[in-house]
């Protein structure tokens, strides 16, 4: 190759080059343009209202050893729930993927070469290098389409959290009742035991002093043996309910000792109407217009599929035996005869469709499941004022002047014993009336999405 040769080929990889540059300036420029709208997207999620929920001051987080109240159990619950941490890293992960759908498709560099192992055969244009840049445009509202949608599924997810959220407070606090009511049923119980050693004593003297026969003082300690199994099974009950408790922030064993509540503040239910009206509070039922919403965003991303991308390319051969090279410009657009996602299009209406009955027949599961419940809370709340104002006093003062007349010689001892039966059992289901009371009251307020009562042991302040 002489040096006119060498010079002309130099010149024509100058022009290619020069051309290549070109094309390289275009990339650029477009990197530019996708980075400040993936930074400007990644800045919207950031300080997006759909974000992740802040973090809740840890001071109030710290499992007591010796009382637990129930706002300290419900924070435990909220802060170190391994339930909540799994979709609290799902809405993050959805928003990566809001990031995600708004990215351009990348630009492709091609190189090829040509007629470089055939330099003998006449007629051929010589070996040859040809530099190619292309790019995918999309077209249709594709890229629109695609952020909404992933927005929605990121608000989704947010909706998800909420219900979430509401199930660990109304599991936190219904296990917070259980040990509540199981730690007064084993004070009642060792009331009942106490009281059951005073009857033997009592007994046990009478039969001293000839007054009764000891087959009085036989069944007296049968009672009291009778107590006894029962207190021990009260207690292995509490410990199996404060373990559940416990469970409820991702804890295996318990570190406090009790629970402080009050399981006689009782309140009048609200009218049923009322409720009824609260019940869009309910995350089950608020997140159904944003469920509508993705499922149309859903289609109209099929319907942007429809419409075909353009490829648009720009490249330049460069000859290397001669001072020829060349511009190259090309436009590639796929004909959509066959092809045009009609099937998708048809399966997002009819997932479009569906969604407008999932959310009456969750309207209608939830207004029942309501009324359900409303009507236990009624039976709870007059059973419990029944009990408190005629049932309970009476047995008491029952059992008190069968006691005292025992000891003076007026009652039969067995008058005693059903005094006392009569007792315990009246309190034990005053006990469970209370619990089922409070229960209720959780179960609501999980319905409605809020506090029943502003002072109601099972608020849970959703």
């Amino acid at each position: 190759m002489n040096l006119r040769k060498k010079n002309s080929g130099f010149m024509h990889y100058a022009r290619s080059l020069g051309s290549l540059a070109c094309c390289l300036y275009f990339v650029h420029t477009y990197a530019e343009t996708v980075t400040n709208n993936t930074a400007q997207t990644q800045k919207t999620l950031e300080f997006s209202d759909y974000s992740a929920p802040a973090p809740i001051d840890t001071s109030i987080i710290q499992e007591p050893t010796d009382s637990l109240a129930l706002p300290q159990a419900l924070a435990l619950a909220l802060i170190r729930s391994p339930k909540l941490a799994a979709f609290s890293q799902e809405i993050r992960a959805r928003e990566a993927v809001t990031l995600q759908a708004g990215l351009f498709p990348n630009p492709v560099f091609n190189v090829g070469a040509a007629n470089f192992a055939n330099n003998t055969f006449q007629g051929h244009d010589g070996p040859s290098v040809t530099l190619t840049l292309s790019q995918l445009v999309e077209l249709g509202g594709k890229r629109a389409a695609r952020i909404e949608t992933a927005t929605l599924n990121h608000s989704l997810a947010n909706w998800d959290y909420e219900t979430q959220r509401i199930n660990v407070l109304t599991q936190a606090t219904l296990a917070y009742i259980n040990v509540l009511t199981a730690q007064k049923r084993l004070q009642l119980l060792q009331h009942k035991m106490d009281l059951a050693d005073q009857i033997v004593k009592v007994a046990s003297s009478k039969v001293r002093a000839g007054s009764v026969i000891p087959l009085e003082e036989t069944k007296a300690k049968v009672i009291r043996a009778s107590a006894q199994i029962e207190r021990v099974r009260a207690e292995r009950e509490l410990i199996a309910a404060r373990k559940i408790l416990a469970a409820s922030w991702g804890s295996t064993e318990p570190h406090f000792e009790s629970v402080a509540g009050d399981l006689e503040n009782i309140q009048k239910p609200p009218a049923l109407s009322v409720l009824i009206q609260r019940l869009k509070q309910n995350p089950d039922l608020a997140r159904w217009a944003t469920e509508i919403n993705q499922r149309q965003a859903v289609l109209n991303l099929e319907k942007s599929k429809a419409i075909p991308n353009i490829t648009l390319s720009l490249g330049t051969n460069a000859y290397l035996d001669g001072n020829n090279y060349n511009m190259n410009a090309g436009l590639s657009v796929p004909l959509p005869l066959f092809n045009r996602n009609q099937g998708s299009i048809l399966a997002a209406e009819y997932r479009l469709t569906k969604v407008e009955h999932d959310r009456r027949d969750a309207e209608v599961a939830i207004s029942t499941a309501l009324s359900s419940v409303y009507q236990q809370l009624k039976a709870a709340y007059t059973e419990v004022t029944t009990l408190r104002a005629e049932v309970v006093p009476g047995a008491e003062s029952a059992f008190a002047i069968a006691s005292r007349g025992y000891r003076l010689g007026e009652f039969a001892f067995l008058d005693v014993l059903d005094a006392q039966r009569t007792l315990f059992d009246v309190k034990a289901q005053y006990l469970q009336a209370q619990a089922g009371y409070h229960l209720n009251v959780a179960n609501i307020e999980r319905l409605i999405g809020g506090a029943l009562h502003s002072s109601s042991l099972g608020s849970t302040n959703k």
